[in-house]
């Protein structure tokens, strides 16, 4: 079975964009290995918000598929991305099930807290970054349920301060 592992950015105090949606506080790191971690994906999983954040455009790269969720967009509007509607958790299941590699939750509170409370998120991966941004988007939307969480793996880089954090999703429903 494929792993969903939800990653993201977050400012210290818990946020993954700030109030406008802005993230321009993210930080790159040159020791950050962006290319190997992109890597063990081959599927973008991203609600509408995000998708339109990042430009909303019509494609995916290469070798990768994206499926954005959303009850507004229109599929006949998109060809290149899947549009998953009502029927998302037989579609994330599905995925799950299918061959290839792990899964990326890429940003997104509220798809984050949908797909934790069903039991599908696997892992949780978060770079804070130094950072206090005082509002925004939350790195899960209220009101969740509580996900129970086992640290994996750790690592601060100094050149920046970034601490990367990876845990494995320790009392998902479904599990």
């Amino acid at each position: 079975m494929r792993k969903i592992c939800y990653g993201c950015a977050m400012s210290l105090d818990g946020y993954i964009a700030g109030p406008g949606g802005e993230a321009d506080w993210i930080v790159m790191d040159p020791d950050i290995d962006f290319q190997a971690a992109a890597d063990r994906f081959d599927t973008y999983l991203m609600g509408r918000r995000t998708f339109e954040a990042t430009g909303g455009r019509d494609g995916s790269s290469p070798g990768m598929r994206t499926f954005v969720f959303s009850r507004t967009l229109q599929q006949k509007d998109y060809r290149n991305i899947t549009i998953v509607g009502e029927d998302w958790r037989d579609v994330v299941r599905s995925l799950r099930d299918g061959a290839g590699k792990d899964i990326w939750l890429f940003g997104g509170g509220d798809l984050f807290r949908s797909l934790a409370a069903e039991g599908f998120v696997d892992t949780v991966e978060v770079a804070v970054m130094p950072v206090i941004l005082g509002g925004g988007i939350p790195v899960i939307a209220a009101p969740t349920s509580r996900v129970g969480l086992t640290l994996t793996e750790q690592r601060t880089y100094e050149k920046t301060g970034i601490v990367s954090l990876v845990y494995t999703v320790s009392d998902a429903r479904g599990k």
